[in-house]
């Protein structure tokens, strides 16, 4: 079942075609003429006549007869086995459709997963091997300036997700969604959100107020409206105490703020959910690691 990660990282790219061509291209050296038309294409794919199979995105660049190259987006948390030679039957499905280069745009979020789908894939074909396109972190650029979150939105949240930690890059996407209209700037914190681990999003939850969150979206449902009961189920799983407590500790880190041990063995060894949920709001505006515990 999809993930509300998967469902953001598929919709930013649905949402906006000319991101997965211009991150594809880039990391790969390819060119594509500017100002060609963009589309989103159905994503399926089938080997009669046994299977169906259905990529999370097909983009495509160029003219509807003459398309100058294709973007399969794969939105891929876990690293599994079956996946990259499934991406190269999609590739080689589209080829012979499209007639046109194809890329297969893998989005990890984190490095170690990004690593390991960054090898080629061998098949049977002779002289077909083919190499996903994956990306990593690094290739994301923390945005700290509000202007360019808010003309930039969807590489802004892409930036969240990667670097929140820092908090620069959260306060800047939250500024520049501020100078977007209230419908765009849900949209787009939603998917930051979403896609974001638990420490960052806990930064955020500090940073995003209710002016700008129609009362409709999930978040505002789960943080400001009355829907909160309701939308805090989903996230029960990420309140444990083992997850607040990580979320203290790289909150506190991404800051630069010293943890001694005793200050780290307190709060890893604390079982008060309520308590360590009190300590991770602290930890976004605490001056040192100590004043968690005032």
């Amino acid at each position: 079942m999809p993930t509300p990660w998967h469902d953001s990282v598929t919709k930013i790219f649905t949402e906006h075609p000319e991101l997965a061509v211009e991150i594809a291209t880039s990391l790969n050296g390819a060119q594509v003429p500017r100002g060609v038309p963009m589309r989103v294409e159905a994503p399926n794919f089938n080997d009669r006549p046994s299977s169906d199979f259905e990529a999370d995105a097909v983009i495509v660049a160029g003219p509807a007869r003459d398309p100058v190259r294709a973007v399969i987006v794969e939105a891929q948390k876990r690293t599994l086995k079956d996946k990259p030679p499934q991406w190269a039957r999609y590739a080689a499905q589209l080829w012979t459709f499209l007639r046109c280069p194809v890329d297969v745009l893998v989005i990890c979020p984190d490095a170690k997963s990004a690593f390991w789908y960054a090898r080629a894939v061998p098949t049977t074909l002779p002289g077909y091997t083919h190499l996903p396109v994956v990306l990593p972190p690094s290739a994301v650029p923390g945005i700290v300036s509000p202007d360019e979150a808010a003309a930039r939105p969807a590489m802004a949240a892409l930036s969240v997700a990667y670097h929140g930690a820092d908090p620069a890059v959260c306060r800047a996407f939250a500024e520049g969604m501020r100078q977007l209209p209230p419908e765009r700037a849900s949209q787009y914190s939603e998917h930051a959100y979403n896609m974001s681990p638990l420490a960052v999003q806990r930064i955020l939850e500090q940073l995003m107020t209710s002016d700008y969150w129609p009362v409709y979206s999930p978040f505002a449902k789960e943080h400001f409206g009355r829907g909160k009961k309701e939308g805090r189920k989903e996230g029960k799983q990420e309140g444990k105490q083992e997850g607040e407590a990580e979320a203290i500790l790289l909150v506190l880190e991404a800051r630069g703020l010293h943890v001694t041990d005793a200050e780290r063995e307190r709060i890893i060894g604390c079982t008060d959910l309520k308590q360590l949920k009190k300590w991770v709001t602290r930890a976004a505006t605490a001056e040192k690691a100590d004043d968690l515990f005032a």
